[in-house]
């Protein structure tokens, strides 16, 4: 099976990339395509990634133990998929900096940005937690040792790693194909949906937990656009999901076993908990990420400045305004040249007087 998808997607690749002119690799943005191209790049990047999930997941079996597993399966995904997009950007698109366009620049204030997501989805995750104590009941059990709180930490950079491989899965090279073929609203939505569907084959998972995760990658896709980084919906869906599991010892999708440290039991109609889905199958937090978005519109509202201002072109004749300025400021401060009198002749008293110019005959005959 392996085997077989590897040949199909040689033959993707080969396919999009006819024909491919080497001289593109000195242009700095993608190359102009048409949308029929652009979507098969678009089916090529999702077929990559469930080959990565498939390679990733077959490579942490075969290399560590079964409590190591989850980890380096997210660690191998997140490599596949940096590389492969990567390769397909600089193959398919002529791109000079793959990864950085993939929304992974190290820019400047990147860790600001990761903070406002963190502070965003924390804001989130109390949200839905602060009805649920009220109408309903948490039941928490806490084991405090040494092994507990390492195992936390892994499991901290479990859900660093998960959350970083999704958002470059639907937030990446993927979306950029999509917004060349449909444009960014509907790429949204469609990038959305998938995320949905591919959440709605957990255990468990229901409608509510569909709707839940399409609202939650719409919000996931305006922080990406208004930022036009990865780093802000990264915090932010770790921050949604890390607060609930590691500080609450809530399910995620379906999976209570995530925190060693805080175990948390629900009690409360399914509308409010999700029942043993968590969360992502209440009501609640479908509600409560849809009255995010305005607030994250607003947070990101220098940054959207920043990064999603128009470049000015300059047109017309070149001017040096700088040259033209010195120049003004020479001529004003300048010293005047002294003024030149003409000559008077005096003669003594008695002399004969000059003879006359011949402009003076000429102006006497007149």
């Amino acid at each position: 099976m392996l085997y077989r998808c590897s040949l199909l997607f040689a033959a993707c690749v080969s396919l999009a990339a006819q024909p491919f002119d080497t001289s593109l690799y000195r242009a700095m943005q993608w190359r102009q395509i048409g949308p029929f191209r652009a979507a098969l790049r678009f089916l090529l990047a999702v077929l990559y990634f469930l080959l990565a999930k498939v390679f990733a997941d077959h490579g942490a079996r075969g290399l560590v133990s079964e409590d190591w597993t989850p980890l380096v399966e997210q660690a191998m995904l997140v490599f596949l998929l940096v590389l492969g997009y990567a390769g397909l950007g600089f193959v398919l698109d002529g791109q000079l900096q793959p990864v950085t366009q993939q929304g992974l620049k190290v820019r400047s204030g990147w860790l600001g940005e990761v903070g406002i997501g963190l502070a965003v989805g924390w804001a989130i995750a109390v949200a839905c937690v602060l009805p649920m104590v009220i109408f309903g009941g948490i039941a928490m059990r806490t084991s405090l040792n040494w092994p507990s709180f390492g195992w936390l930490a892994a499991d901290a950079a479990f859900f660093a790693l998960a959350t970083l491989a999704m958002q470059i899965a639907f937030r990446g090279y993927p979306f950029q194909c999509a917004i060349k073929v449909i444009g960014e609203l509907p790429a949204s939505l469609v990038m959305a949906v998938l995320y949905g569907i591919l959440h709605a084959w957990l255990p468990g998972a229901s409608r509510t937990s569909m709707a839940v995760n399409v609202a939650l990658g719409l919000l996931l896709a305006m922080a990406y656009l208004r930022t036009r980084a990865l780093w802000l919906p990264w915090g932010l869906q770790f921050g949604w999901v890390a607060s609930r599991a590691l500080l609450f010892g809530l399910t995620i999708s379906g999976n209570s076993r995530h925190s060693p440290v805080i175990q948390g039991d629900t009690f409360g109609s399914f509308w409010l908990t999700g029942g043993e889905f968590g969360l992502d199958g209440s009501w609640v937090a479908f509600v409560v990420i849809l009255l995010a978005m305005p607030f994250v519109y607003r947070a990101t509202r220098d940054l959207s400045f920043h990064y999603n201002a128009p470049i000015l072109e300059p047109g017309g004749m070149p001017v040096d305004l700088d040259a033209a300025a010195r120049r003004q400021h020479e001529t004003a401060t300048r010293e005047a040249a002294p003024e030149v009198k003409p000559l008077v002749q005096i003669l003594p008293a008695g002399s004969p007087a000059p003879l006359p110019l011949a402009s003076d005959l000429d102006g006497h005959h007149e």
